[in-house]
């Protein structure tokens, strides 16, 4: 059976997120006359502050920045000092801890209820003359330390190996494989090479083939791979299946998972950016932010128009949530045939703190899905940050998708796609914990 609102154990967790929320606003009232409202306006007031302390450190240098530090360290510290002065640690501690369980099993719920969509999986034939194509630096290194072109060669697998010293054309040495008979591409690598290849296997209707031998491994993670060992992925060489999966578009160049405009695009432009993220992006966050270097974009995301917007990210399928754009968090579908579109702008401390109390419903913030997006500025040509790969493209840039253009191979047995869950809708919950359940076949 499908997973539903009458899915006992979401039920029974719904119940136990809304008496937690309940228990939250209990303890407040409590201790309201000693201080229950003080408790919510100092939590608030500090998360403002600290919000406005990080808006500081990375768009100034000097001073400022240096204040900036001292005020994110200091306004948590100075909440807990306001508490324990006031006696109101332990109603802090009680409330937040009903308020996490109430999160935690208030999403766990959400995310059980519903029903379990995996990407469709179809029967796969052995290739007889597959190809994979290996990247002996990606991931500092894995495809050595994890014997990956002895085992694939084992398997009955031709393997390439990429000479680093050698400026290489992936798409070309595909090319080239599949001009010799290759019924089936693959990439050890990262994600850059992996898009570059997967467009040649999507090009001549063959199945690819993702080994997790890059540093984050994004594609693989969202393919439900194992990324903590790559040989694992090997495995759908001799037993394996094939998932249908959409592939992105951006002026004419593939992608697996993300496209960037704007900051992030212009930071890892730079060749230190390689070998200190960290620094190379502290030192121009100030001039990308508010200074010489700073660069506006406008998008067309399918009928909705974007204005002014500091960064863009557009996304192969849509993350599950805005804060998880970043690559921590993942895609439960890549069958979805939507793009996903984040716009954001922040120009000062006020809008860094509205971001940081409301989150994707600040103004500062616009998520959003699409057949198409269109980016365009007033120079002729922009920064573009292509599954982390650094490139410049003539404008307007169009960003698209191909549904269902690549054809996956992957291990019958995988770990699979871990669903994020989902925001907490508060109408649902409270209908999940006590309206009448829902059955589904």
């Amino acid at each position: 059976m499908t997973p539903s609102r009458g899915d006992g154990s979401a039920r029974l967790l719904a119940r136990c997120a809304v008496l937690a929320s309940i228990g939250a606003a209990v303890v407040l009232l409590i201790a309201l006359a000693e201080g229950g409202l003080w408790i919510i306006g100092a939590g608030l007031l500090g998360l403002i502050v600290c919000a406005a302390g990080v808006w500081w450190f990375l768009a100034h240098r000097g001073a400022v920045r240096l204040f900036g530090a001292l005020v994110v360290v200091a306004a948590p510290i100075g909440v807990l000092v306001l508490f324990a002065r006031g006696g109101l640690l332990l109603t802090v501690l009680v409330s937040s801890l009903c308020w996490s369980a109430t999160l935690v099993c208030a999403r766990t719920a959400l995310r059980r209820s519903r029903p379990e969509r995996r990407m469709r999986a179809t029967a796969a034939p052995r290739p007889q003359q597959p190809v994979l194509i290996m990247n002996p630096k990606s991931g500092g290194g894995k495809v050595g330390r994890f014997g990956l072109a002895e085992r694939a060669e084992e398997l009955g697998a031709r393997v390439i190996l990429l000479d680093p010293s050698v400026q290489t054309g992936v798409a070309a040495l595909a090319r080239r494989a599949v001009a010799e008979g290759a019924d089936l591409l693959g990439v050890a690598g990262g994600d850059g090479t992996q898009a570059l290849v997967a467009a040649v296997a999507a090009e001549h209707d063959l199945p690819f083939l993702v080994v997790s031998a890059g540093t984050r491994n994004h594609f693989a993670m969202d393919l439900g791979l194992d990324r903590s060992d790559p040989t694992r992925c090997l495995d759908a060489l001799t037993d394996g299946e094939e998932l249908r999966v959409d592939l992105g578009d951006v002026a004419g160049r593939a992608f697996v998972n993300t496209v960037s405009f704007g900051v992030y695009a212009d930071i890892v432009q730079r060749p230190e950016y390689r070998d200190d993220k960290a620094g190379t992006a502290l030192n121009l966050l100030p001039d990308l932010l508010l200074g010489e270097g700073v660069r506006r974009l406008d998008a067309r995301i399918d009928g909705t128009a974007l204005s002014s917007q500091q960064a863009l990210l557009v996304s192969n399928n849509p993350y599950v949530s805005p804060n998880e754009f970043s690559g921590s968090g993942g895609r439960p579908r890549l069958d979805g045939g939507e793009l996903g579109v984040l716009g954001i702008r922040v120009e000062s401390a006020a809008q860094a703190a509205e971001l940081a109390v409301w989150g994707s419903q600040s103004t500062g913030l616009t998520v959003l899905t699409a057949q198409r997006v269109e980016v365009s500025s007033d120079a002729d040509e922009i920064p573009v940050a292509v599954d982390g790969e650094a490139l410049r493209m003539p404008t307007p840039v169009v960003c698209s998708l191909c549904p269902g253009a690549l054809r996956v191979l992957v291990p019958r047995d995988r770990p699979g796609v871990v669903v994020p869950a989902p925001p907490v809708d508060w109408r649902q919950l409270v209908n999940l914990a006590f309206g009448r359940p829902e059955r589904t076949s």
